[in-house]
């Protein structure tokens, strides 16, 4: 049970009492970083309800075969339509959720990014929150507990789930990828998340040439430093996790040089004009400009 999950040893271990007492509530809301194990532990918590076997999971029953073969009847994930997990979606589990289990005793529904919920999506659940069947469980998996109702929240269970250490993504990703060299900044970025560790891995080519430039953007030509960050500019999408790692750059930059500290808060002011909507490009014009000249 919860084989192969990294941290939140605590979290399973209250869960895995709960099934063994036989006291699951009707509700929880699992939150936490996004990218450390919420919804795979969800699953699996799922699956221990719906066994029908005293073992918890047996692997054996039919409840668990068809629920690692995707087809158990008496378990439903629920995911964001676009960018919204909407009422539509809530009022189609609604019709659903007191039909009788039909091949377990339990029935089992996950919302996915619960947290993205519409407000209408979050007051029509509260129906079931308030007055659920003895036999469903409903688990709400979300990374922003701020966007949760209080009224959804006050009706469930939290659980929180706490970020993975550092020294445990560094094994993970050592385990996972032997042949990949993954810099100690990567990891740090990750801020707790093996998820989001992975996704910089993948992006390994554009956090590479961020360390070449801001190691030695006091040694490199204004014209060379802007050449080389041709990278950057194309990938705007991940403009707030290239910050991230920029700061994490400077920061140990400034252990060693006092110069490097307006350079962090140089970063900051990028992030804030972003998130109003600036222009990417000439933001980042201005990040690399006013740095570098901070520097020289």
């Amino acid at each position: 049970m919860f084989d192969g999950i990294i941290g939140n040893e605590k979290v399973k271990q209250e869960l895995l009492n709960s099934i063994k007492s036989n006291k699951c509530s009707h509700s929880y809301l699992f939150v936490g970083t996004s990218g450390i194990g919420k919804k795979i532990i969800a699953r699996e918590f799922a699956k221990m309800i719906l066994c029908n076997s005293n073992e918890k999971y047996c692997n054996k029953c039919k409840s668990c075969i068809e629920f690692d073969s995707g087809n158990n009847p008496d378990f439903s994930e629920i995911i964001p339509e676009g960018a919204n997990v909407k009422i539509d979606q809530i009022r189609q589990m609604q019709a659903k959720v007191s039909e009788a289990p039909i091949i377990s005793e339990k029935k089992v529904y996950i919302i996915d990014d619960a947290d993205l919920m519409t407000k209408e999506a979050q007051n029509c659940l509260l129906k079931t929150l308030e007055e659920p069947p003895e036999f469903v469980t409903i688990i709400l998996v979300g990374s922003n507990e701020s966007n949760f109702l209080s009224t959804i929240k006050s009706r469930c269970i939290t659980i929180k789930f706490e970020d993975i250490a550092q020294k445990d993504i560094n094994s993970f990703l050592k385990e996972s990828f032997p042949q990949e060299n993954i810099p100690e900044n990567i990891i740090e970025a990750a801020n707790g998340s093996i998820g989001k560790a992975i996704l910089l891995k993948d992006k390994q080519e554009l956090y590479t040439a961020i360390d070449k430039i801001f190691n030695n953007i006091e040694n490199i030509s204004l014209i060379d430093v802007l050449n080389t960050a041709e990278i950057i500019y194309k990938s705007q999408e991940d403009k707030f996790d290239i910050l991230e790692y920029i700061n994490i750059i400077l920061y140990k930059k400034a252990k060693n040089d006092i110069r490097y500290i307006n350079t962090i808060n140089i970063v900051e002011e990028t992030k804030k004009r972003l998130i109003a909507n600036s222009n990417y490009n000439m933001t980042i014009d201005n990040l690399i400009i006013t740095i570098w000249e901070e520097l020289h």
